[in-house]
């Protein structure tokens, strides 16, 4: 018994020591349970930015001067020795019984000091309905891409919440002001107040809980955290219940928007201060503080911005004499006048697009808010946008990340260059484009894509494969290389999602879709793709690329197929026209079908995850009706069809294929059929799909590779 319970004393202890002598090292056995045994880390103070993988007692040694960066060196090892590519479709790794060592030490360093990551839409579009295993999770991956200065707005609702009942408004007042889990990211940004709430008590409590941990993770890992400042938000009522000028009061496509509180106003600092009080009680204090007076609208009559910008600076620093304001550099916003007015070191600017309509001075940026001065002569970031709206489809600008990022570093605008940022609106696609980028700080010199993809390709799959390789290139210079000029928001949308029309092209509103790659080059790639599956099928990151590339290939070939329905229709050729849509709904069930074997592309996963969080049935419809609503009509009538906000969120997943799109798509062709032209209501059919409570399920017993390469073969 005595001999047992040593051994348990033996194993416990080994396990604190590998979990907690250095943070990187709990990292490494949350990815291999082990790994700190067989990969060491060492902090080394330094002022430069680095990190090197060198050997050391026959094992790979990673040091490096934080925390993140050292993380950032056991990915790149990960990746670059061993083949282990960690994404997020699989955060596990299985480490080779011998692990490779560098036949000689491997150094990189970086001047970029700053690498920031998330958007306020990414929290609501992605992961509105994240726990706290899942947030764990997107830590790590953080840190393995040398993210350090993340959004942190988890739980601002209640920071919120607290301050308005300070202010005199009841509980259910302020619940009225803020909005449902789905729909955050637009009441923080000023657009619309309660959209989606109320919100329950427990939902409030465990958003504090949470958002304690996921600090406590960041700040273990070395990250400065970015909070969510005060920059004059109120209430609509502001000015009736506390006797405040305001201004920007209006309607965002149907919504009720906050009002602007003036910063000359006497409550100003008062609410501010309240404001930073109760976000330091639950956050602590930040150095970077995130703050878009006027983002998208906002009505600035007789608004000093210089002063403006002053004041809200020192409100900020009030909370933290050494915090810095993140501002995000979005069309017009920041405009000069308030940058003027801002102090410098005092504000750092994203801009947030720089990929597709960079604003940082670019003179031959196609953004028609282009600076010739930049944001000078202030600090800002490089960042990638890349997705709108949490869409799925491939898509990406790799000529324009790699040439822009390597342009803006010897441009005027260099020497204010701190940085990269990863800003998109909704994440878990593409990973390509993310290692693209995260992997820029720590090449000094320019390279090809082509050259990139190669040690890629090794990396993901384990092993370098010809066919990849192949599909890879035909990928990179297509789908993946949308053109400078070219400024639409985000992938190519797929024809399955869109309400069906005889002039069907784009799903969302706005997405500003251009052409600009054939088809047939998608569907030649995914061919060439699953060509390597006898080789690589085993492999967790090929079987996921496998299904994301073939439908791809699925949704180019449902588009070629529209094109022939209509053309069967503007003929009056009804024959054609019945074999187009025949078939047109058989690539529909086929893509249902294949993305029901992968939980990534399920609607399940979603709903799933937003049901988990309440613990009562009516709190779990809420949170699922959230759900529902935000990747389909986004709001009522009025805000869906006026305002244009219906599908711009919308996913190509398992659950919306089989239920919502095959209804809408069904309605239309059999009008069609009889001839009929009378509009279809298509918001009732998404409001009853909205309403529904069905229980989708992930088809587990299915094997994806099989799935893809039957659908493929059929093309």
């Amino acid at each position: 018994m005595m001999k047992k319970l040593l051994t348990v004393l033996l194993l416990s202890t080994a396990t604190f020591v590998a979990t907690a002598s250095h943070p990187v090292e709990s990292l490494l056995e949350r990815i291999a349970p082990g790994a700190s045994q067989r990969i060491s880390v060492r902090e080394v103070p330094s002022d430069e930015d680095f990190f090197e993988i060198s050997a050391e007692n026959g094992r790979p040694l990673v040091t490096g001067n934080s925390a993140v960066n050292i993380a950032a060196g056991v990915n790149w090892y990960l990746k670059y020795y061993p083949h282990i590519h960690l994404s997020w479709n699989n955060m596990k790794a299985e480490l080779p019984e011998v692990l490779p060592l560098p036949a000689k030490a491997e150094r990189r360093s970086t001047d970029a000091s700053r690498r920031y990551y998330l958007n306020y839409c990414t929290h609501s579009y992605s992961m509105a309905f994240w726990d706290w295993e899942r947030w764990q999770q997107e830590i790590d991956w953080m840190a393995l891409h040398g993210i350090n200065i993340p959004l942190a707005m988890t739980g601002t609702d209640v920071v919120w919440r607290n301050t308005l009942k300070r202010l005199g408004y009841s509980d259910a007042e302020a619940d009225a002001f803020v909005a449902g889990p789905a729909f955050q990211a637009w009441w923080l940004m000023n657009n619309l107040e309660g959209w989606g709430g109320p919100n329950s008590e427990k939902w409030y409590a465990d958003r504090a809980a949470l958002q304690r941990r996921i600090l406590e993770r960041m700040h273990e890992l070395g990250m400065e955290p970015v909070l969510p400042g005060y920059s004059g938000m109120v209430p609509h009522d502001a000015d009736e219940r506390l006797g405040v000028k305001v201004s920007g009061k209006g309607i965002w496509n149907g919504f009720v928007r906050p009002a602007f509180l003036a910063t000359t106003d006497p409550m100003f600092d008062r609410i501010a201060d309240i404001y930073y009080q109760e976000l330091t009680a639950l956050c602590g204090r930040a150095k970077y503080y995130s703050m878009d007076p006027f983002h998208e609208g906002g009505s600035l009559e007789g608004v000093d911005l210089a002063e403006c910008g002053a004041i809200i600076t020192r409100a900020m620093k009030r909370a933290n004499p050494e915090s810095i304001w993140v501002i995000q550099g979005w069309n017009e916003n920041p405009r000069a006048e308030l940058l003027a007015g801002v102090p410098r070191g005092d504000i750092v600017v994203l801009d947030l697009a720089s990929e597709i309509k960079p604003n940082w001075g670019d003179p031959d940026s196609p953004s028609p808010y282009k600076r010739e001065g930049g944001y000078m002569p202030h600090d800002w970031m490089f960042c990638m946008l890349l997705n709108f709206g949490g869409n799925v489809g491939l898509h990406g600008r790799m000529d324009n990340v790699i040439g822009g990022y390597y342009k803006a570093r010897k441009s005027v605008f260099g020497p204010t260059l701190t940085g990269v940022g990863l800003t998109p609106e909704g994440i878990e696609n593409n990973p390509v484009m993310y290692e693209l980028l995260s992997e820029l700080i720590w090449r000094p010199e320019e390279f090809t894509k082509e050259d990139w993809l190669r040690g890629y390709a090794g990396a993901r799959y384990g092993a370098a494969d010809a066919d990849v390789d192949a599909a890879w290139r035909k990928l990179a210079s297509t789908i993946y290389n949308c053109p400078w000029g070219n400024l639409q928001q985000g992938t190519t949308e797929s024809v399955f999602c869109a309400r069906p029309s005889r002039e069907v092209w784009q799903v969302s509103s706005w997405s500003r879709m251009k052409p600009y790659y054939e088809p047939q080059d998608v569907i030649d790639a995914a061919q060439a793709f699953a060509a390597a599956a006898p080789r690589l099928r085993s492999n967790g990151n090929y079987r996921y690329d496998l299904v994301d590339i073939v439908r791809q290939a699925v949704a180019e070939k449902g588009r070629l197929v529209y094109g022939e329905m209509i053309k069967a229709l503007d003929s009056k050729d009804m024959a054609a026209f019945r074999s187009a849509s025949s078939r047109f709904m058989g690539l529909l069930t086929d893509q249902e079908r294949l993305l029901s074997t992968r939980p990534e592309f399920s609607v399940a996963t979603w709903i799933d995850a937003a049901r988990r969080l309440a613990p009562t049935p009516d709190e779990r419809d809420m949170m699922e009706r959230n759900a529902r609503l935000l990747i389909t009509t986004w709001g009522p009538r009025v805000a869906s069809e006026d305002g244009g906000l219906r599908d711009y969120a919308h996913r190509e997943w398992a659950g919306l294929l089989g239920d919502l799109y095959t209804a809408r798509w069904r309605a239309w062709i059999d009008a069609m059929q009889r001839g009929d032209d009378t509009p279809i209501d298509f918001y009732a059919i998404d409001e009853a799909w909205v309403n529904e409570r069905k229980d989708y399920k992930v088809d587990t017993k299915t094997d994806c590779v099989d799935t893809a390469l039957d659908i493929l073969g059929r093309l």
